[in-house]
Parts: C-alpha cells; sequence; structure tokens
C-alpha cells in the first residue's frame, strides 16, 4: 500500500466501525492486516470476526440478549484497538514524515535498554544533588555540572519513551507511576511525560494511555496538573466518537468533571484553547500592520531625539510629545492600545517577536520545547550562576511569557557582551521587585490565577512547538481543533453544572466567530429560558454570516421578549430590507422613527425603502424635509440627486451632484454624473465622467458595463436607448487601447 492508501483505508474503517457498521470495518481493517501480515493482529482479528458472527446467530435466532449493546460496544472498540494498532505500525514501516522517522530511530537512540535503568540514572542524579546541598556545593562543583548534564542527556530519552513508543509496556507504566509520586523531586521529568504522553495520544488513540493521562490530572502539583488537564481536553476532542465503545474512560471522565476544582481548571482551559485561535490574527496584525509602520517613522522619531538633553537628569525619563502625534497620525496607536487590550484579556501578543529567535539549536531537540523553564539548565545556566535575584525573578514570576519563550530570551541574552548583559540585569531590578509584589497581591485576591497562569503559558507553549518547529508541517496541529471544543461529549459534561457554555458563546461572539457562536446560542436557546440578549446576539450573528431569514427569525424572538427595543427593531427593518420586504422594512423603519424621532439614518432608510417601492414623491418629502435640518450633510445630497434622476428631473439631479462633485466624489458619484450628463445629451461630458470613474476602478471597464446594466431601466426611461449604452461603453472601450 502506498501512503495515501495507508491513511484512506484505515480511515475508512474507523468510520465504519464508529458508525455501527461492523462487517464492513472488519473487511476493511483485513485488508490492512493483510497488507502488515502479522500473526498475531491476523488472530484477534479472526476471533473478533467469529465473535461478531455469532452474536448475529443468536440475534437471528430470537434471542433476547440484554448485554447485546454493551458487547456489540466492546467489539467495535476491540477492533478499532486493531486498526489504529495497524495504522501505527504500517506508518512506521512506510512513513517519512518527522515523527515517524524519530520512531524508526529510537531504539538505535535511547542510552539504555530498558526504561527502569534509564529511571535509575535520573533518580541517581537527584540523590547526589540532595547529598551535595547537605555540604558544601563548591566542594562538588565540577562533579555536580557533570551529573547534571548527564541527567540533561537523559531527558530527550525520557520523553522520546513516552512520545514515539507504540504502546507502553509495565516497565514504562510503572516508571511514569513513580516519577509522577509527590515525592518523587524532578519536577522537570514530571512536565515532560505528560507532554510525551499527550502527544502520543494526539498520534494515536489508546485507552490506556487515555487513563495514564487522566491519572495525571488530579496530580498535586500544579504544573503537571494543568498540563494534563490541557492535554485532556485536546485529545477528548480529537477523539470525541470514540467515547461510546469505551465506558470506563467516560465514567472516569465523568468523575472527573465532578471535582470541583477540576472543573473550573478545564472551564478556564477551554476558553483559553479558544483564545489562541486569535493568535494568528494578533500575529498578522503585528507583522503586517504594526512592525511596517513602526519602520516607517522610526527615522522621524530618531530625528527628532536630542542627544544631548537625554542626558540630562531632569529631562531623563520625559517622553517627546512629538512621538505621540507621530503614533497618531500613523494610526499606530490605535493598533497598540488593541495589542495591551488584548494582552490584559490573556491573549498571546509575544507570538511573532519570539518566533525569530527559535533557531538555536537547543530546539532542535524535541523534548526542549516542552522543558518548564529551569534557571538551572546548563544551556542558560551561566545566565543565572550569579544568583541575581531580580534576573530570576523577572524571569520566574512572569507569567506573560510562557516557558519556551523564556529560553529564546536567555539563550538570545547568553549571545551579548557581558556588559551589556550587566547593563540589562541591573535595569531587571525594581520590575523584579514590583512583579513580585504582583505576584503575591494577586495570589491572595485570586487563587485560582496561578493555575490558569500555568495553562496559558502550556498552551502558548504548544502552540509555538505546532507552528514553529523545523518540522512542524509534519505535525497534525492540535490548534485546528480549537474552535471546535464545544462539540464533544466532553464538553458536554463540563457544561451541564456551569456556566461554560455561555461564556464560551460569549467570547466567540466577542471575537467574531459567529458561526461558533450561533452553534453555542442555539444549544443554550433549546435548553434553557432564554432571554431578549440571548436572541438579539444570536440574530447579530446569523446576520454576520448572511443567514437573514434566520436572523430575522431570532430579531422577531427578541422582540416578543422584550417589544419596542430600538436596536432590535431596527435590526428587523434592516433584514426586511435585505430580503425586500421593503413595505414591512418601511413599517419597522417608522416604529424606529416613533422610538426615537427625526434621527436622519432612519428617516434616510426610510426614504430609501419608498424609492424600492417607486414611491419617489414620497421619498423626496421626506428629503426635503431632512434638507431643512441638515442643508450640508453629503449622502442627502447624493440621495437627493439620485431620486430626482429616478423621476426624470435631471436639472435637479444635476445640481445636487454638482454639490457633491465639488466635495467628495467617489466613483458612483462620477457613474451618477456621467448617466445625467447622458439623458442631457452632454455625451462628450459623460464620457468624461465615466473615464474619471474608470481611472478609480483600475480602468476596469467591466465596472462600467456591470454599472451600466444595472441601471439601464433608469437610463430607458430618461431617453436613452439600448444602442446609446454600447456605443458608450464602446467609446470608452476605444479610449483604453
Amino acid at each position: 500500500m502506498t501512503q495515501n492508501q495507508i491513511e484512506q483505508t484505515s480511515a475508512k474503517a474507523i468510520e465504519f466501525a464508529l458508525s455501527g457498521q461492523l462487517k464492513e470495518a472488519i473487511d476493511t481493517t483485513r485488508l490492512l492486516a493483510d497488507e502488515l501480515q502479522w500473526g498475531d493482529i491476523n488472530d484477534r482479528l479472526t476471533d473478533l470476526h467469529d465473535n461478531y458472527r455469532l452474536m448475529l446467530q443468536y440475534y437471528l435466532q430470537g434471542v433476547d440478549d440484554p448485554e447485546r449493546k454493551r458487547i456489540f460496544n466492546k467489539l467495535a472498540g476491540k477492533l478499532l484497538n486493531l486498526t489504529i494498532l495497524l495504522r501505527e505500525e504500517l506508518k512506521m514501516r512506510n512513513f517519512t514524515s518527522y515523527e515517524y522517522t524519530q520512531k524508526r530511530y529510537l531504539p538505535h537512540k535511547l542510552h539504555f535498554n530498558n526504561t527502569a535503568d534509564l529511571y535509575d540514572s535520573i533518580s541517581y542524579y537527584h540523590q547526589k544533588k540532595q547529598l551535595y546541598s547537605e555540604v558544601d556545593p563548591t566542594l562538588h562543583a565540577s562533579e555536580m555540572q557533570r551529573i547534571r548534564q548527564n541527567f540533561e542527556r537523559l531527558l530527550p530519552d525520557l520523553f522520546m519513551i513516552y512520545w514515539l513508543n507504540t504502546s507502553l509496556g509495565h516497565p514504562e507504566k510503572t516508571v511514569f507511576r513513580k516519577i509522577l509520586l509527590p515525592e518523587y523531586p524532578g519536577i522537570t521529568e514530571k512536565c515532560l511525560i505528560v507532554s510525551a504522553l499527550t502527544l502520543n495520544l494526539w498520534r494515536m488513540f489508546d485507552e490506556e494511555k487515555l487513563m495514564m493521562l487522566i491519572e495525571a490530572c488530579e496530580h498535586p502539583e500544579r504544573p503537571v496538573r494543568q498540563r494534563a488537564l490541557v492535554g485532556l481536553c485536546f485529545v477528548m476532542s480529537r477523539y470525541n466518537d470514540y467515547l461510546p465503545y469505551y465506558p470506563a474512560v467516560r465514567n472516569r471522565l465523568m468523575l472527573l468533571a465532578d471535582t470541583t476544582s477540576v472543573l473550573e481548571n478545564l472551564k478556564n482551559i477551554i476558553l483559553l484553547i479558544a483564545g489562541s485561535s486569535d493568535t494568528d490574527r494578533i500575529t498578522r496584525k503585528m507583522q503586517d500592520e504594526i512592525l511596517p509602520e513602526m519602520m516607517k517613522i522610526s527615522p522621524k522619531i530618531k530625528s527628532k531625539l536630542d542627544a544631548e538633553s537625554l542626558m540630562k537628569s531632569e529631562d531623563w525619563s520625559e517622553e517627546n510629545p512629538e512621538w505621540n502625534e507621530l503614533l497618531e497620525q500613523s494610526g499606530i496607536g490605535e493598533k497598540l492600545q488593541e495589542l495591551t487590550d488584548l494582552q490584559l484579556e490573556g491573549a498571546d501578543v509575544y507570538m511573532s517577536t519570539f518566533a525569530v529567535l527559535k533557531n538555536f539549536p537547543f530546539f532542535n531537540e524535541t523534548a526542549h520545547w516542552f522543558l518548564p523553564f529551569d534557571t538551572e539548565f546548563s544551556s542558560v545556566a551561566e545566565l543565572f550562576s550569579n544568583k541575581d535575584q531580580s534576573l530570576i525573578s523577572a524571569f520566574l514570576n512572569n507569567s506573560v511569557i510562557c516557558n519556551s519563550d523564556k529560553y529564546s530570551f536567555a539563550l538570545s541574552v547568553m549571545q551579548m557582551p557581558t556588559s551589556q548583559r550587566d547593563m540589562m540585569s541591573r535595569s531587571f531590578k525594581s520590575e523584579a521587585d514590583q512583579l513580585a509584589e504582583m505576584t503575591r497581591d494577586e495570589s491572595i485576591l485570586k487563587p485560582d490565577l496561578a493555575d490558569k497562569n500555568i495553562a496559558r503559558q502550556y498552551i502558548q507553549d504548544l502552540f509555538r512547538f505546532f507552528r514553529l518547529h523545523p518540522q512542524h508541517s509534519d505535525f497534525n496541529d492540535m490548534f485546528h481543533s480549537s474552535l471546535k471544543m464545544h462539540h464533544s461529549v466532553f464538553f458536554d459534561m463540563l457544561a451541564a453544572s456551569s456556566d461554560l457554555k455561555e461564556q464560551l458563546a460569549e467570547f466567540y461572539f466577542t471575537k467574531n466567530f459567529y458561526q461558533q457562536a450561533v452553534e453555542l446560542y442555539n444549544e443554550l436557546i433549546k435548553g434553557t429560558d432564554p432571554s431578549a440578549a440571548m436572541y438579539q446576539k444570536c440574530g447579530f450573528a446569523l446576520q454576520k454570516l448572511s443567514r437573514i431569514d434566520e436572523a430575522l427569525e431570532a430579531y422577531k424572538k427578541a422582540d416578543i421578549i422584550q417589544p419596542d427595543d430600538l436596536w432590535t427593531v431596527r435590526k428587523i427593518a434592516l433584514c426586511y430590507r435585505l430580503r425586500g420586504k421593503y413595505e414591512q422594512a418601511l413599517e419597522h423603519y417608522r416604529h424606529v422613527d416613533f422610538l426615537k424621532p427625526g434621527t436622519l439614518n432612519t428617516r434616510m432608510q426610510m426614504a430609501k425603502c419608498m424609492i424600492a417601492m417607486e414611491n419617489y414623491q414620497d421619498a423626496m418629502q421626506v428629503y426635503t424635509t431632512l434638507e431643512k435640518s441638515y442643508p450640508e450633510e453629503l449622502k442627502l445630497w447624493r440621495a437627493i440627486g439620485w431620486n430626482a434622476f429616478l423621476t426624470g428631473n435631471l436639472f435637479q439631479a444635476e445640481y445636487y451632484l454638482e454639490k457633491v462633485l465639488a466635495v467628495a466624489p467617489d466613483a458612483i458619484d462620477l457613474l451618477n454624473a456621467g448617466h445625467i450628463a447622458l439623458c442631457l445629451n452632454k455625451r462628450t461630458e459623460a464620457v468624461e465622467f465615466y473615464r474619471k470613474t474608470l481611472a478609480m476602478q483600475d480602468h476596469s471597464l467591466e465596472f462600467i458595463v456591470r454599472q451600466m446594466e444595472a441601471d439601464k431601466s433608469h437610463l430607458l426611461k430618461n431617453g436613452i436607448s439600448a444602442d446609446d449604452i454600447q456605443l458608450i461603453v464602446d467609446a470608452l472601450a476605444y479610449s483604453f487601447t
């Protein structure tokens, strides 16, 4: 089989099994088994086939078996296990992607023959460290450095065992549980094996591995627990359809979700994962809008700096007010404020900043992308060798920067000359004290904040791995599912006894993820007593998705719950107008005008409905009344001019279009001026207006052709023939050849 055939066949087999078509699933899985030629799997598949046929035989004989459904699901679960195992083995033999290449090389890269010996060697480091700490550490500095380097060399081995192995045997499970024991001193190893197990599960479903991850979700240490919970959210979103066939997993998840503290953590994590979907937009804004504009204005700022005055103590901290003027003129000020607001909300605004710092050799090792930041790690230890508490605090207490970015920053600082490094360290002192104080205050006011910050940092670490790893294109990106968390049974378990669904719907709505917002609002409307605001938001999201009929129904229901709401009535009028139901639209705009009389926009919309209904005189009366109150309103001039043209009052139309052209004409204004000139038999003048229109539309003759066709009926009413229209178009075509 080719790679595509392996993928397609296994996907089809899994699809058959999940949909309950067990016969087709067995037959399709048989194709994979025949390709692998693995005797044990063939035997297991044959047993499954025989058991299923036996169950069918009992069913046809009319045997009433209350356990039939459970047996069926158990058979389907076993078949899924076999299919996944076959797919994984065939991929390891045939695929050239990074992950499967690493799987093939794994036995040759490990420093130990078995996991137990690896565990003993890693534990040896902690034993020696504890022993040396009880005496003078300087006496054993060189020895400590040696065993530290050996320890760090073994961490990738530990990571790879739990990341790449197809199945975990008794030795691996034993070591996993030993390392996760609260008394085991190595937090780095605990974090690494949880991350490795998550990646393993993301690649291939395995019930036993999933149970191990769920165990870690109740670990007493925050970093371990938060990593496991983040991983669980991603994994359960990916394998949601598998749950009916693994009742033990479902039961364990229900117990987990029943724990109040875990439930709150999972709620925060799901919201944070959904928030990661905004990172790409923020990164594009930085790269495409803010940084290029900053590069443009930086020479201007530089030219305004007075180098001599900056050295004067009284002026040292004073900012040049002209900088703010430059920022306002360039439009960067608003964009920077938006990023600041997003950062306060917890958004990942540093992705683009640190993306360029992921090229250090340190990141060639996959395990290093998941390390918790450790000032003793040899790659950065020199930076913290003088035990400078200001620098250590600035790194460890910073909840905004994730672990991966902390390593990136530290490694870049390591490249600096010592003098610059010392200067930077001194500049951290006051900030570090303030940061430590803020952290203490926040931990008192918001006890769950530490959990949330750890989860956010880990999600950012994962995001960088899947987007910035040198072979990231070989991985199935976890974050493609960041907006699908609400599609899982696990999410429903969490939302059943909390306000998670409302919170996530609100998040989707505020971030303009309207499709996801509609899905959740519809669920909330069915399951609760909906408010007018809920129908309003659902209607608005539907409107943004151009689902106007559905939006209209939602707005009507909001109007029933909360009658005479100005915003709702206006939206109902808009929907009717968009659907071409101008009478109903006019009726509702009149109601809007009753609720808030004399508003320019409302009256303009009323007149547009009248024009659409060909009540030109009524529309002109509305415009005439408005002109008395708004004599200098440009859009009113446009409207009067166009309405006059529609009624054949060409001189009035010309008068108002000339007023518009003298102020700020756009392409449509020039086009309409051309129409009026043409109808007044001013052909040369008309052609000139059309040329100016084309100039504003990149000389696209297609634009003129479309507009001429759209306005053809009005031109014909004003005495222009179809032949005249074609002659004008041809004349314009010749003028651009």
